[in-house]
């Protein structure tokens, strides 16, 4: 009974995601073009090319950054909007609605819609920016300000994700223990760092491990506002520029992928094997 419901399942992991895991990491040791017939083998020379390649440290910075600020921010933007949803008044449900449906956004269109606000010429932002006497910044054209713009379009798209499982978390916060803390004169501020946040550790600890992989691969949103990826290319984006991009360099973008995965497999160990121990379970 067993296999007669897990084997599909089983063979559908087996086939489309540990076949060409293994199909990657083999391709990483080859000279290869897409398209090509034929690939040279150069064992660990991609690898070799990659940790010593000077782009790599720009690309390592970019996606450390692009992945401390992006978690940071839906995670911490994230319980703030808990915070203030977690009330029962009027409208609540509409407002908890309205902040998670740009999770459920198509990345293209949100990256389309933000690009058009970006616009240093006839974007919102230049507009609002203009009313108070100031020059919009050239979003586009600056690396630096390319890195800000999606960061925080990203962030906007995910903080009602983080929102949404705070909230879960906020509600399951028993009340007598809110009640008993209140009846012994404990401030707000003291109730949430002593009480409620101990309580939502396994509700922060499960948002980190999931915010860190999605940062990591995210694509969509960098891809449609940052073509080229002019300040913004992280691992994942100089994987897909490496062959897709113009570099005719299929080889060496498995060898990016592959790098890139051991990275999500270290950053969840560390997560699981050191985090997780200052995690509170009820």
């Amino acid at each position: 009974m067993f296999l007669a419901l897990a084997a599909p399942n089983i063979l559908l992991i087996v086939a489309f995601s540990y076949r060409p895991l293994l199909s990657n990491i083999y391709y990483s040791t080859l000279n290869w073009t897409l398209g090509a017939a034929t690939a040279v083998p150069v064992g660990l020379g991609n690898y070799v090319r990659f940790f010593t390649s000077p782009d790599t440290l720009e690309i390592a910075r970019v996606t450390a950054i692009f992945t401390v600020a992006t978690v940071g921010g839906s995670m911490l933007l994230g319980l703030l909007i808990a915070l203030a949803l977690n009330r029962s008044v009027r409208g609540v449900g509409f407002a908890r609605a309205a902040v998670f449906s740009p999770f459920v956004l198509s990345g293209v269109g949100v990256g389309l819609i933000w690009s058009f606000m970006f616009d240093p010429t006839l974007g919102l932002i230049a507009q609002v920016l203009n009313t108070v006497g100031l020059p919009s910044p050239q979003w586009f054209n600056d690396p630096s300000l390319s890195l800000v713009m999606v960061i925080v379009v990203y962030v906007w798209k995910n903080m009602g994700y983080a929102a949404v499982i705070y909230l879960a978390g906020l509600q399951s916060v028993p009340r007598d223990l809110l009640e008993a803390a209140s009846i012994d004169g404990a401030a707000p501020l003291r109730t949430f760092r002593s009480i409620v946040l101990p309580i939502l550790s396994p509700t922060t600890f499960f948002l980190l491990v999931t915010s860190v992989l999605n940062s990591l691969q995210a694509f969509d949103i960098i891809r449609i506002m940052t073509p080229l990826g002019q300040g913004t290319t992280t691992l994942i984006y100089d994987a897909y520029l490496q062959a897709f991009g113009g570099y005719n360099r299929a080889g060496y973008s498995a060898t990016v992928s592959t790098v890139l995965f051991g990275l999500l497999v270290l950053f969840t160990a560390i997560q699981m094997l050191v985090l997780e121990r200052r995690v509170h379970y009820r």
